[in-house]
């Protein structure tokens, strides 16, 4: 695959321009402030699965407040109320946004003129922000405008193959190159080139708070690995699924699956992730586990 080499790390968050808590971006949005957070948290636990990514931030900084690297949230109201809102970081994230606001919002980042990695998200809000800021001067070099959405809250359908565990600590050194292999292969450059040291260290977070799995071979090398991407007490959302390709098409995916699935159950009652839509395969791989579509995701990588 050519490689596609960001000139700079895309998910560092930039800062250009940061407007203050509490300012009007438009007539309907503004930046939310600390006075926003209960109004925030409803509005994610309108669906907490869905809206995972905005759950987390809330429990790691407890404020609706823009954060010390840049990061803000801006909110849309009607009548004093908050009706949806968009994280806004390294990367955008819709929160309960109907397409009715989505240009509004999309005119509001245009404004802001930042630089984001990336805007994932139910497909409506991020497609209809996209279609505002297609306009402007960031080009998008992928667009995935139909990702099922899928979840699983029961056992796995499927007997769970045994053997897939956290990683640890010492296999810091392995556990690594499978992670870039998976994201040159689902993305096409390596994230170890520009911006490595961030990289590393999510990874190494990763692996500390046992949300990375693997299996290994009898030579201790990795057969497959996935991560909880994202974590909190009412979901979690895996990612980074990778199987080593000396093992593919060996009937091994779905049994590998079922295991992550029940890993992440014991630490939520539901478990997310969202695939391509042309990813057939893994498609069927993770209906085989007991995954059901739910929704439709969207992502711009820009």
């Amino acid at each position: 695959m050519a490689k596609i080499l960001s000139k700079v790390a895309p998910w560092l968050p930039s800062a250009k321009g940061n407007p203050r808590a509490g300012e009007h971006l438009s007539e309907g949005i503004r930046v939310l402030d600390d006075t926003d957070t209960v109004a925030l948290r409803a509005l994610v636990a309108i669906d907490p699965v869905c809206n995972i990514f905005m759950d987390a931030q809330l429990t790691l900084t407890g404020s609706a407040g823009p954060g010390q690297g840049g990061s803000l949230i801006l909110g849309h109201f009607d009548h004093g109320q908050l009706i949806s809102a968009c994280w806004v970081g390294a990367n955008v994230v819709p929160i309960n946004m109907s397409l009715a606001e989505t240009e509004e919002y999309g005119r509001v980042l245009l404004n802001l003129n930042r630089n984001f990695a990336s805007s994932f998200g139910p497909a409506d809000a991020v497609m209809g922000m996209w279609k505002v800021l297609s306009t402007g001067p960031r080009k998008a070099f992928s667009v995935r405008p139909v990702q099922p959405f899928m979840t699983l809250s029961v056992p796995p359908a499927i007997e769970p193959t045994p053997g897939l565990r956290a990683s640890r600590d010492y296999e810091y050194e392995k556990v690594l190159p499978a992670c870039a292999a998976m994201f040159e292969e689902e993305l096409g450059y390596s994230p170890l080139i520009h911006g490595g040291s961030y990289y590393r260290a999510r990874i190494r977070s990763l692996i500390l708070s046992e949300h990375s799995m693997i299996q290994t071979d009898e030579q201790g090398e990795i057969r497959f690995k996935a991560e909880l991407g994202t974590v909190t007490s009412r979901a979690t959302q895996i990612q980074g699924v990778w199987m080593n390709p000396a093992y593919r098409g060996g009937g091994h995916a779905a049994g590998l699956m079922a295991a992550a699935a029940q890993y992440a159950l014991r630490l939520a009652p539901v478990t997310s992730l969202y695939v391509n839509d042309y990813n057939s395969a893994a498609i069927a791989t993770y209906r085989r586990v007991g995954f059901e579509q739910v929704g439709e995701f969207a992502t711009i990588l820009f």
